[in-house]
This record gives C-alpha cells, structure tokens and sequence, in this order.
C-alpha cells in the first residue's frame, strides 16, 4: 500500500474526493497512523477514528501551547530548518491567542471574546446577515451567473465578522487575500520569509486598527478587548493582536469554504437539493450533515504534554498528534452510511467544530450563516445549477478542503 505523506492531507486531489482518501486511512491496520514528517516538523501521529479523535481533543494531557516544549523543538531541530510552517508556529508561539494556549490561559482568553459570540448576540444578527445575503444575490441576478466563492460565501462572513469587529468595508478584501497567501505559504517550502512578511502586514494593520478604537471607541468587539487591555492584566498587548488576527481569519474563512463545499455537496446531490428547497424546516439538519459530510477543516493538532499510550503505541511527550476530523465524521463504526449525504439524518455526532475546551466559539455564528445562506440560494435560484463540469473545480492546496471558484448559473 502507498504511504500516506503529510501532503496527502492538503493535496487538491485528496480534496476533490476525500471518501477514497479516507478509505485509505480506513484501510490501515492500526487505528494511529505514523507520518514520517509532518510539513516539516517532524514525525507525528494522525488519529482518524471517530472515539479516537473526540478522546484526544477532550483529554488535557494532550496540549496546544508549544511554548512548554520549546526544549524539545529546538533539539529534534524544527524550529532552527525555518521551514513556512516553523515559522507560523514560531509567530504563534509568541502571540498566543485561545487557540494556541492551555488553561489557565485559553480560559481567560475565551471568556473574553466569547461575550460576542452569546447565542443571544448571534440570533440579533439574523436579519443583518439575510439583508446581506439578499444584497449580494440582487447584485449578481440580472446577470444570471456568479462565482459563488467570489460573490456570495466569501462576502457574506467578511462582512459579518468585518462589523462585528468594526473593521471598515473598505479593508475587507485585504483579509481574504493575506488569508489565502499565507495558507499557501504555509504549505510550500520555498516561502518561508513570505510567511513572516505576510504575517507582519497583518498585524501592522491590526496594530492600527487598535490605536483608532483607543481614539475613537464603538460597540463593537475590538473596542471591548481594546478596553479590557487598557483596564489592566486581563490580556497583553501580543494576546490582544492575536486575538483579533485569529477572530478576523477563523471569522470568515471557514464558513467560506462550508458554503462552497455544502453548495457544491447539494448541486451533486439533487435529490437533497430539491427535499431542502421544499422543505425549509430542514435547514439545521442540513447544516449539521453538510458540516459533516463537506466540512472545510479537514485536520487538527495536539502535542502530547506527558508520555502517553493509546492503542499500545508510546506517543512521547512533546510529540505532534493530528487528529482528522474529516476522517471521523466518515468513520461508519459512529456514522451509519457515512458516504451517504443525507440531510434528514437524526443522529449526527460530527466533529466539524472540535471536542473538548477548544471547541470552535463562532459555531453558533457559523451554522446561523450557514442556515441563512443555504435557504437564501434555494428560494431565490430555483434553477441553481454548475456552470462546469465537476471536474474542472480547482480545489486549493490546503489543510481546509476549500475551492478556488464555483461557476454557477441560474
């Protein structure tokens, strides 16, 4: 059998069908798979059953913060190579956001930003978020087609995220493309000082953006951890760029990717298609299964805090262990039919958002955006159909099962 390298979780092949991906990871005898080196950082282990994934992203032996193996790094050599992904690394390890930390500090960190995600702040965003929808389709109607990744699923999070933050409308495409630079950086080992360069574009903006909220606050979120940076030691100034670097970049892109991917999901599947646009009801359901079945973030990471054994395998402290969420919500010993994409399914166990402390704090946000573009597109394009042949679809090389486009016309 083929080994399976680190790249076959970000190739665009792998992304346009991902089923016979996982069967290969399905195929292999043990339920951890050993990769030889991780994008550069060494060897690491990849979980991809179901139970397995849920227990190692809710066990607290398994940690985020690299910064408390920074020893180890330097001795196995990964941070000295440099490499696009070291460097990433390297960045975040100095400006820690809830993402990157462990308790106590992920829970300081969370309990912040979380005061704008409330499932009361996300409801009062449903007619903001329908009023955008409906103006981007009005935009594109009389021409009849549409990139629906340029013209709907991208601008529809930016431009909820960009006001929840308070960022101006006319900063917003620079998100998109430091995002989609740095994802490709990050995976091509030629492009190391184009990561740092890429990153300190970004947080130079940041930095701005932060000093004309001191001078000129609003209600919005920013001006919230700008006030309680200024009130004392609730978070520092790297935690407080960090944070809002990671709300602006994991605020839009993946439900850029979930509606890309869930819109294409439906189009293959018109028998879905058709039961959704007759019967609205369905849309949380639809959510949930095209999370499941099309989600955009394909893999997560832990570090092993301490010695540990699972499976009889001895995962040494300070060792990577990604785990494949894609893979599990494939997995048929916890999904019955997984291959299936069926949007009246009951019980849906995905792991779409994450287990455990880290899971996702804008799902809520992410599935109301969802709900809400799902049952924009149907209702308003009855004859949405491709405008290529599923073949032509570019998918990008990234650990996020994204597209670069999707012609449609209707």
């Amino acid at each position: 059998m083929e080994k399976i390298t680190s790249s076959d979780f970000a190739s665009p092949e792998n992304m346009r069908d991902f089923i016979s991906f996982y069967k290969r990871l399905a195929e292999q005898q043990e339920p951890l798979y050993r990769l030889d080196d991780f994008f550069g950082m060494g060897g690491a282990w990849v979980a991809f059953r179901h139970d397995d994934v849920a227990t190692i992203l809710k066990d607290p032996r398994f940690i985020k913060d690299m910064r408390k193996l920074a020893p180890q790094q330097d001795k196995q050599g990964s941070v000295e190579e440099k490499t696009p992904v070291n460097k990433l690394v390297e960045w975040m390890n100095n400006m820690p956001n809830m993402l990157t930390v462990d308790p106590p500090d992920h829970t300081r960190l969370r309990r912040l930003a979380s005061k704008a995600f409330t499932p009361h702040m996300i409801e009062n965003l449903r007619p903001r978020i329908q009023q955008i929808a409906d103006e981007l389709l009005d935009a594109v109607m009389e021409k009849g087609k549409m990139d629906l990744i340029a013209d709907f699923a991208y601008p529809l999070p930016i431009i909820v995220i960009s006001e929840m933050l308070g960022i101006p409308a006319a900063d917003r495409d620079r998100f998109r493309e430091w995002t989609q630079k740095l994802g490709k950086a990050a995976m091509d080992p030629s492009q190391g000082e184009a990561v740092t360069a890429i990153l300190e574009e970004f947080i130079q903006y940041i930095q701005t953006l932060l000093a004309n909220k001191r001078e000129h606050p609003g209600h919005d979120v920013t001006s919230g951890l700008v006030q309680a940076y200024d009130e004392g030691d609730k978070l520092n100034e790297n935690e407080l760029l960090s944070t809002i670097w990671l709300l602006i970049t994991a605020g839009h892109e993946t439900t850029v990717n979930l509606i890309g991917n869930g819109v294409l999901a439906l189009l293959q599947h018109p028998e879905q298609m058709r039961l959704l646009r007759d019967d609205p009801s369905l849309l949380p359901s639809a959510v949930e299964e095209l999370l499941r079945y099309a989600g955009p973030v394909m893999i997560s990471s832990r570090i092993a805090g301490e010695d540990i054994t699972l499976h009889g395998k001895e995962i040494r402290k300070g060792e990577i262990v990604m785990v494949s969420l894609a893979g599990a919500n494939m997995d048929p010993h916890k999904i019955s039919n997984p291959e299936t994409l069926d949007i009246t399914r009951e019980e849906n166990e995905h792991l779409a958002f994450g287990k455990g402390i880290h899971l996702c704090l804008g799902a809520p946000l992410a599935r109301l955006e969802g709900q809400i573009a799902f049952g924009t597109l149907l209702q308003r394009l009855p004859n949405l159909r491709l405008a290529t042949e599923p073949g032509q679809l570019v998918y990008n090389y990234s650990t996020l099962r994204s597209l670069a486009s999707l012609p449609v016309i209707f």
